[in-house]
């Protein structure tokens, strides 16, 4: 169908008064929230900290900060949120440092028995009376 053929109603009251195409004195205002992002909660990482069982109960403090995090999150409340957010990710980084050092340390003295052990061939003076000072003799 043609605009030649085609009948406007009576009715008919345009949407533009002007060349521009838009409505003179109205706007249209999208509201997209927030420019700022949500802070993370850090709830499993504190989670698996927790359940590690670490030094001084980093996980479960770490825990605590996560969930109050939420909270303040879902509450609506942001800068309150993003301080437990904060705390909440050293308390992880805290506990997972000391949950990576308590076993590389335990490996490193392990090894250290072994090549001190294998260094005097078959005999395991490192047990007798004189072992554990000519272990450290080593690192005098």
């Amino acid at each position: 169908m043609d605009n030649a053929t085609y009948c406007y109603s009576t009715d008919y009251t345009p949407l533009t008064t002007g060349k521009s195409g838009r409505k003179v004195g109205h706007s249209t205002v999208i509201n997209m929230g927030t420019s700022e992002k949500t802070p993370r909660d850090y709830l499993i990482w504190s989670l698996c900290n927790t359940l590690y069982v670490n030094f001084c109960c980093l996980g479960f403090l770490a825990l605590i900060y996560s969930v109050k995090a939420r909270d303040q999150k879902t509450l609506g409340n942001l800068r309150e949120a993003r301080e437990c957010s904060e705390k909440a990710k050293w308390y992880n980084i805290l506990a997972s440092g000391w949950n990576l050092l308590v076993p590389l340390m335990v490996l490193a003295v392990l090894v250290l028995v072994i090549l001190y052990m294998k260094s005097h061939e078959g005999s395991l003076p490192f047990f007798g009376e004189q072992g554990f000072q000519g272990f450290f003799s080593h690192f005098q």
